[in-house]
């Protein structure tokens, strides 16, 4: 049961990071991009775009899937 929950965390973390890097280089991405660089020298702030997050968020789900599939049963 672990190895199939520890399989969809990975595939779903590869699909968000996936997702994630597809936004980046998309136009809606690239004018979050600037956007938030602009807003960033106006008010001295440390916005990250979306697709920052999707990627992170994405290579989380990986580790924690793999540490699912690694951990030993108590049985």
């Amino acid at each position: 049961m672990k190895n199939i929950i520890g399989i969809i965390l990975i595939i779903a973390g590869i699909f968000v990071f996936v997702q994630g890097l597809n936004r980046k280089d998309s136009i809606a991405g690239q004018g979050e991009k600037l956007g938030n660089n602009i807003a960033n020298a106006v008010d001295g702030g440390a916005r990250a775009p979306n697709h920052v997050w999707m990627m992170v968020g994405g290579g989380a789900l990986v580790l924690v899937g793999v540490g699912a599939m690694a951990r030993r049963s108590r049985i």
